[in-house]
């Protein structure tokens, strides 16, 4: 049985009123806010039959208006870092606001994590979906051209979430899409067990704030190899200075095979789940939840290091300033488009 319902989720201190949209299908519940198209939560079925959120987030709209670390939204205009906040564009360079320190990250200090989207829900078939809309005035934290973004998530039979990114503008840009969903397939305690596989031989070196330095590395005989499947606490505690710079994985990897194509990027397993993840996008950035600084969360939860997990599939973090790495330009006349699909479902 499947089913789509729309439920009122709080109203913003500007106004806004937020809604709840709640896509069901077999054993699969997701629900997507329109404020910030965060997944907000995700509940599925392990071995046993039994149910668990498998995101982290919160219970009310003011926990996600104040969260500093994306829970579950989609970041843009640039998801990821843009070294010093500037980048060449044609002949002159794009300042775009800088968030974190000197640099900016994921779109800048009001990204579209913030923004309330216009949405659509849908029916096709067996399939239930919602289509968010949002629209980028030019000069939207120093960025040129008015963007215009949809995401269209849709929830199949199987369980299966798809996120279909595309984009349009008026004037030449660049455009860096992802969804920022924290994993954590046993629904409480931290990832230090989930055993992790990622269908990348190399990654992106970083240095200082881990910025890339602009070299690609090979996975071979270093902590970044999870080619086959491994346990993230027994990798995370090697003593590689990529570690250490970021506390543990917050590193970008470069998918095997063709981008633009669906194709294989990771496969997560714990309490008795497995997350799979297909993309079209070139790299992914798997951050081990370094960051996360002792938040309440829902039914009060108390969420600190580790607790989660991401797989942001995205192009590379500050792509603009390294000529040699996938273009994130989007000229008038252009579609960005890009798609994940993610899935969720008893192992074995």
């Amino acid at each position: 049985m499947n089913s789509v319902t729309t439920h009122p989720f709080g109203t913003l201190p500007n106004g806004q009123d937020v809604d709840r949209i709640d896509l069901a299908n077999g054993d699969t519940e997701v629900s997507i806010l329109t404020y910030g198209g965060i997944i907000a939560s995700w509940k599925a079925p392990n071995t046993e039959g039994d149910f668990a959120d498998v995101v982290i987030g919160f219970d009310d709209l003011d926990g996600w208006r104040t969260d500093p670390q994306y829970f579950g939204a989609v970041v843009g205009r640039y998801a990821n870092r843009i070294r010093d906040g500037r980048f060449p564009l044609d002949e002159g360079v794009v300042d775009v606001t800088s968030n974190q320190g000197n640099n900016q990250l994921h779109g800048g200090a009001v990204g579209f994590d913030k923004a309330v989207w216009a949405a659509e829900c849908r029916t096709d078939g067996a399939n239930v979906g919602v289509t968010l809309h949002h629209v980028s005035l030019d000069g939207d934290e120093g960025y040129p051209g008015t963007l215009s973004v949809t995401v269209t998530y849709t929830l199949s039979e199987a369980g299966a979430l798809q996120m279909d990114f595309t984009a349009h503008t008026d004037m030449p840009t660049v455009v860096n899409l992802t969804n920022h969903v924290y994993w954590n397939l046993a629904g409480k305690g931290d990832i230090l067990d989930h055993i992790a596989q990622i269908e990348a031989g190399s990654f992106l070196e970083v240095g200082t704030g881990t910025l890339p330095t602009g070299t690609i590395r090979s996975v071979e005989n270093t902590a970044f190899d999870f080619r086959q499947p491994r346990r993230i606490g027994n990798r995370i505690a090697d003593p590689d200075e990529q570690l250490a710079l970021g506390g543990g994985y917050d590193h970008c990897y470069v998918i095997d095979g063709t981008p633009g194509l669906l194709r294989p990027c990771a496969r997560v397993t714990a309490d008795g789940r497995v997350l799979e993840i297909e993309t079209t996008q070139p790299g992914v950035q798997f951050y081990s939840g370094n960051g996360i600084r002792n938040r309440t969360g829902r039914d009060g939860q108390i969420y600190g290091p580790h607790s989660a997990l991401c797989l942001e599939t995205q192009h590379f973090p500050d792509a603009p300033n390294f000529p040699h790495f996938p273009s994130t330009r989007l000229d008038p006349g252009e579609t960005y488009a890009e798609s994940t699909t993610m899935s969720v479902r008893p192992a074995g």
